[in-house]
């Protein structure tokens, strides 16, 4: 299947789910990786502000238990820069329609030993396919200590993820 076509059947699969299904499996999925060993030894998280389709990380905002959380901001037409997240307050509407931080941009990437990534489908061997614009693919290697955790509902974990040498993988996936 082409990404194309995936894109539109995990669409249609979302579609099939009521607003409170899909907030029954995002609690499910939230709750196992804040159960994870790498999130619970985790100083410095990249997080993701969740579309109303995703796996929503407002717990997770909200319960960080003291660790730096960066969230993405964009920044062009094919790039991303990661902020500070100061609550809340610090959140305005952005590209596509994301919320995005308003905060100072974070530039110790160094620093960042977990990044939770959203996605359309993954597969067992970590392979993520996105949106289609690349914005992940782009800034993933440039933390190079992060371990990446792919996010997602158990419907959207797939045989087979078709891959092209710019798709970054991720270590491990939770749904």
């Amino acid at each position: 299947m082409l990404k194309q076509e995936l894109r539109q059947a995990i669409r249609e699969r979302k579609r099939q789910h009521t607003g409170d299904e899909l907030a029954e499996l995002s609690l499910a999925a939230v709750s196992k990786l804040m159960a994870h060993p790498r999130y619970l030894a985790a100083r410095t998280v990249m997080l993701y502000c969740s579309l109303p389709d995703e796996v929503s990380t407002a717990r997770l905002l909200d319960c960080s238990g003291g660790k730096t959380v960066v969230l993405p901001r964009v920044t062009g037409p094919a790039t991303m820069e990661l902020c500070l997240y100061d609550g809340p307050v610090s959140l305005s509407e952005g590209a596509f329609g994301i919320m995005e931080p308003t905060g100072q941009a974070f530039t110790a990437y160094q620093e960042i030993d977990l990044a939770v990534v959203p996605g359309m489908a993954f597969d067992a061997q970590g392979n993520r396919l996105g949106r289609g614009r690349g914005y992940y693919d782009r800034l993933l290697p440039l933390l190079p200590r992060a371990y990446k955790i792919g996010l997602c509902f158990p419907f959207q974990l797939i045989g087979n993820v078709p891959t092209q040498p710019t798709d970054i993988a991720m270590d491990e996936v939770i749904c």
